[in-house]
């Protein structure tokens, strides 16, 4: 049963707050390869490890892992709002065995999904309306406490050797990171309203979204412009957490304290742990060969940007693709006006 892997960071400031025409256009490029990659593979099931951000989980009930049987995208920084095509049988699949191996996971019937799920998914496939049928899986990587790394690791394998008695091509995606530490709010910093809101803050009206919003991409603009509010982009943390994927070593995080990754990458360094499920989902098949390495670091998305796709070493590779002209990446609405005129 062949796999395939795509894993890459994500950024909802695409499109709102970019960096210099080349930049961009060198990510166009390299997303347009994984897509050219995706297209090649023609996967007939796409598993998507993702985190959230207080969109779909908050803390009045915050799995650390949560399969969905069905989602619906929120529509945040102007992404497409509404269903998503996923196999529901697959998914109870993928938690019964998940289950029966021990890892603890969730089930929801009703999830809510935002950026980190659907912008992926949109560099690889264009549009909702193309997307093969999907198995969400929510991983926990901002809401305080976090359990072991290992945890995503186990969670991977286990999703990874179910979907080997599925019998279908099966793209694994993989969506965060790297190094990472946006304005995401923290419990024990939070005052009493954000508190209120990441636990109880579902379905925020279109302006409270937009408020929201218009503070991330004005955060990002003071990052760039050299704020030291923030954690900085760390490259040198990210090419180990990259060396580590290339080099097939998934096990190279069961022993690294969640303090390492705050400190190493920041608060959403934890993202990671996307990628960490993702490649030990792959893992389970043998030996597996990344057939793509990219990487860069770019304030304005408040990203160490990385992009990987990767094939099991049994599998033969796609043959030589030229990539396509870039086209242009998901973007969000309009800036608001107050933030244009900045």
């Amino acid at each position: 049963m062949p796999l395939a892997l795509c894993a890459s960071s994500h950024s909802p400031l695409i499109g709102l707050h970019d960096p210099a025409a080349d930049i961009a256009d060198e990510v166009h490029a390299q997303l347009a390869g994984a897509r050219a990659f995706v297209e090649e593979f023609d996967p007939e099931l796409v598993l998507v490890f993702a985190p959230d951000h207080y969109n779909g989980f908050l803390y009045e009930l915050m799995p650390s892992f949560c399969v969905g049987a069905a989602a619906t995208s929120v529509g945040d920084y102007g992404l497409p709002k509404g269903p998503l095509p996923v196999d529901r049988d697959a998914a109870y699949a993928l938690a019964r065995h998940a289950l029966e191996s021990g890892v603890d996971v969730a089930l929801s019937e009703a999830m809510q999904v935002d950026h980190g799920f659907v912008q992926p998914l949109l560099f690889l496939f264009g549009s909702v309306e193309k997307l093969p049928p999907l198995v969400p899986v929510f991983i926990n990587c901002v809401a305080e406490p976090l359990g072991p790394a290992s945890r995503a690791r186990l969670l991977g394998e286990a999703a990874g050797r179910a979907l080997a008695e599925s019998g279908k091509r099966v793209l694994i995606v993989g969506s965060g990171g790297l190094s990472h530490d946006p304005p995401v709010p923290r419990m024990e910093s939070a005052t009493p309203e954000v508190a209120e809101r990441i636990t109880h803050g579902r379905n925020p009206t279109a302006e409270q979204r937009r408020v929201r919003e218009s503070r991330t991409v004005a955060a990002a603009g003071e990052f760039a412009s050299g704020s030291t509010d923030f954690h900085d982009l760390n490259p040198e943390f990210d090419a180990f957490v990259l060396d580590a994927f290339e080099s097939g070593d998934t096990t190279a995080f069961d022993e690294r304290s969640t303090d390492w990754f705050v400190e190493e990458g920041g608060h959403s360094a934890h993202e990671i742990r996307t990628w960490i499920a993702a490649y030990g989902a792959l893992s389970t098949q043998g030996d597996y060969e990344m057939t793509r390495r990219y990487y860069r670091p770019i304030k304005e998305w408040f990203a160490g940007f990385a992009v990987t796709t990767a094939l099991p070493k049994a599998t033969a590779l796609p043959k030589a693709t030229a990539l396509p002209k870039a086209t242009a990446l998901p973007k969000a609405t309009a800036q608001p006006k107050e933030l244009a005129a900045q």
